[in-house]
């Protein structure tokens, strides 16, 4: 791991971190629950390194078509 990435890590923490305590969370209680979260995800990682190449993840839905009937009808803003 470079310098630059370790750097980059631990300041996006920091932010992330200082945003809980802000408003009102104690360091401790955001740390601990960050360490649950990343052994979380770990053990979920470690399983499946890559969830959405395995067709487990949900599908992504078209955008609905426009063929109702009154689709192509314009309004004019004097009908309104």
């Amino acid at each position: 791991m470079s310098d630059k990435l370790r750097e980059t890590i631990r300041e996006r923490i920091e932010d992330f971190v200082d945003s809980f305590v802000v408003e009102g969370s104690k360091p401790a209680d955001v740390f601990d629950a960050m360490e649950a979260e990343i052994a979380a995800l770990r053990k979920a990682y470690d399983r499946d390194p890559a969830p959405a190449d395995d067709g487990s993840a949900p599908e992504v839905l078209e955008e609905p078509s426009n063929d109702w009937p009154g689709a192509d009808v314009k309004i004019q803003s004097g009908d309104v």
